[in-house]
């Protein structure tokens, strides 16, 4: 069941740990490794990966990784099991094992974020909602903001991923597109998802975009991140900070 905070416009002076967790997908590594950089300052959430910051899972992960993220739900089974949130490849096994987290776990509605990204050719940001897995089957995926900096064109347009990934849920189809959109990305936008048991509708700026039949019937957790591809370098762009800037998110009755 969702807890009463349906909003959060990061007030500060930290992230709500009622709420959020600020790693990202722990149990295929640690707590300690996964730990997110950011800040909460000025009613805003800043996730960025500085220059120093290491990969994620480094020398496993294909193509090596950076990321600062953030989840509202956590889960996995025992240490040396399969059973874990978006096992990042077939056969990942638990390596610490983590306590059931269900900070913010939606199941419908209007959900909408304000945020800005930064982003280069080799980085990417997101939100996105996916079950806790807590079943294997409840492992779907709502997308609702996926750019890639590559497929961005500064201050004229950007490519906008949004859909549903079914993974392991045979009851939902895959149906994923990345709308090419004019919008700057670098600039305050809206982006929102209408969740209804049928269907959900994908807007930006309060105009309907792509929508989706026969999305996941069970509760999901939030997921919002920066990423950063190395192996995607053109050389020169070692000390670019990508970061996703949120103003605020909320979800709201339809």
């Amino acid at each position: 069941m969702s807890p009463a905070v349906v909003e959060d416009h990061f007030a500060g002076p930290g992230l709500d740990p009622a709420v959020w967790l600020p790693h990202y997908l722990p149990a295929w590594s640690s707590r300690a490794a996964t730990r997110a950089t950011y800040e909460v300052a000025d009613s805003c959430l800043r996730l960025s990966i500085p220059p120093e910051q290491g990969q994620w899972l480094p020398g496993e992960h294909t193509p090596p990784l950076r990321v600062s993220g953030i989840q509202s739900g956590n889960f996995s089974g025992p240490v040396g099991s399969t059973v874990g949130q978006q096992p990042w490849r077939e056969g990942a096994v638990v390596r610490e094992a983590q306590e059931r987290f269900e900070g913010w776990t939606p199941r419908g509605g209007h959900l909408e974020m304000r945020a800005r990204g930064v982003v280069t050719p080799r980085s990417m940001v997101a939100w996105w909602m996916v079950g806790l897995e807590d079943r294997p089957d409840r492992c779907a995926e709502i997308c609702v903001m996926e750019v890639f900096g590559d497929a961005v064109e500064p201050g004229r347009s950007a490519a906008v991923g949004m859909g549903l990934h079914a993974f392991r849920d045979p009851a939902v189809t895959e149906d994923f597109a990345a709308p090419r959109l004019p919008i700057d990305v670098a600039d305050w936008h809206t982006y929102a998802v209408d969740w209804t048991p049928d269907r959900v509708e994908f807007r930006v700026d309060g105009e309907p975009v792509r929508a989706c039949a026969g999305p996941p019937a069970y509760p999901v957790q939030m997921m919002l991140a920066v990423f950063d591809f190395p192996e995607r370098s053109v050389g020169d762009d070692d000390g670019a900070v990508p970061e996703l800037v949120v103003d605020y998110i909320r979800a709201t009755d339809l």
